[in-house]
This record gives C-alpha cells, structure tokens and sequence, in this order.
C-alpha cells in the first residue's frame, strides 16, 4: 500500500512538473481556438488558397523584377590622337605659346619635318638660243621700258634666261608679271625656285573630346595649317 501510494505522489508530482515547463500546452481560456478566431479582425473576407495559385500570384511581381532594367553604366571617354601641323620655325614659337597656355599636363610630341619648298619666285624671259640672242632680247625690254632685267649666265641651268625680279611670294611676282604685259612683254614666266626647308609637325596623344575642340580653336590661328587624325 505504501509503495502504491509513493509511485501514485510521484506521478502527480511528475504531471505538475511537466505542466510547468509548458510541455503539456496552455490551457488558459483566452488562448484556446474558438476565442483566438472570435478575436480576429475580417475573418469572413479571408480566403485560403492552393500552393499553385500562390506561385501564380507571385509570378507577376518576380517578372517585373526581373524586367527591370539595370543601371547603365558610364560610356568610357574615348581617348583620342590629333596631329597638327607643318609649321615653320616662327609659326611653331607662336604655337608653343598658345599650346602652353592651355595647361595640358603634359607636353605635345613634337616632330621636324625636312622638305622641299618654293620659298622664292622668280619672272623671267625663257632661256634664248644663245648669248646673243639673249642680249638681242635683253635691247628689246629696255626699248619697251624694262630697267631691271639681268641676262642669267651659260654655268647656271637657266643659261642665258633673262631675270626680271625675284620675290619670296608668288603673289608678288604675279604682279610684276602683270605690269610687265601692260608694257608689251607677252613672254615673261614665273618659276619657283625650291629649297630645303624644316618645318615642326606637333602630335597630342590621350586626349578627349572636348581637349581637342580647344587645340584645335587654337590651330584655326594658323590658316594654313590642317589638324589630322594619328595613330
């Protein structure tokens, strides 16, 4: 009888523990199922729904995600190369200058270039048959009022020509050319006379765009001289 009643005490005491620690549930009336559904706020307009139509329901907003487009990302500067150039030694000094003032952050590449240039004009009558001829010739333009002639010697290779003037412009010597056929001289011709001459050619390497629309305001100073695309 004692042993019954010591296991009967021992259970009771188990169940009181078990119910403490929450391992039998909650058994308090506000919790219980049909309270909890009462409390709820609109549960007529609840509906339950399948697994299918929630992955439906969902399919629109995951599509619109994933339609969205993604930040553009910044177009690279393009890096570009300009030539400019044959400038002689006094353009170059005046371009120098002008380049300077720009504050680039570094220096333009600078080329020499020697070529072959006309860098005189000269009028002329065509070289004569023979020295003779050339001062028979040379009689005729004083009498038509020519001054200034010059019979070219036979160690030349415009022996026996006759020099009417030279000049630095081709301009120049059109307008003695000109004048001289208002006095009757009909055989008169300009022949340019070549020599070699350097000239500064000047290349700008990693600029952009907008650097190279200001090099090349500077560049329109100097009419005769063309910017170019370089590698």
């Amino acid at each position: 009888m004692l042993k019954f009643i010591f296991w009967f005490l021992l259970a009771i005491n188990g169940v009181l523990f078990a119910y403490g620690r929450g391992y039998l549930g909650n058994f308090k009336g506000n919790e219980r199922e049909p309270a909890r559904m009462k409390a709820q706020v609109n549960t007529d307009k609840l509906t339950l729904v399948s697994a299918a139509q929630a992955t439906v329901a969902a399919a629109p907003a995951e599509k619109a995600q994933e339609s969205a487009p993604a930040a553009a990302e910044p177009a690279p500067v393009a890096l570009l190369c300009t030539e400019i150039g044959n400038f002689n030694a006094q353009e170059a000094r005046r371009f120098d200058g002008r380049i300077a003032a720009l504050r680039l952050g570094q220096r333009p590449e600078r080329e020499n270039i020697a070529s072959t240039e006309m860098t005189s004009f000269m009028v002329h009558i065509p070289p004569q048959a023979s020295r003779e001829a050339a001062d028979r010739r040379a009689e005729e333009l004083k009498n038509l009022g020519v001054s200034n002639y010059y019979v070219i010697p036979d160690n030349t290779p415009m022996k026996w020509a006759i020099s009417l003037g030279v000049f630095k412009s081709e301009n120049a010597a059109k307008t003695l050319l000109a004048a001289l056929a208002r006095q009757g001289v009909a055989d008169a011709r300009i022949s340019g006379r070549p020599a070699q001459v350097n000239r500064v050619a000047y290349r700008f390497r990693g600029i952009d765009e907008a650097t190279r629309a200001r090099i090349e305001r500077i560049a329109a100073n100097f009419p005769e001289q063309q910017a170019r695309v370089c590698k």
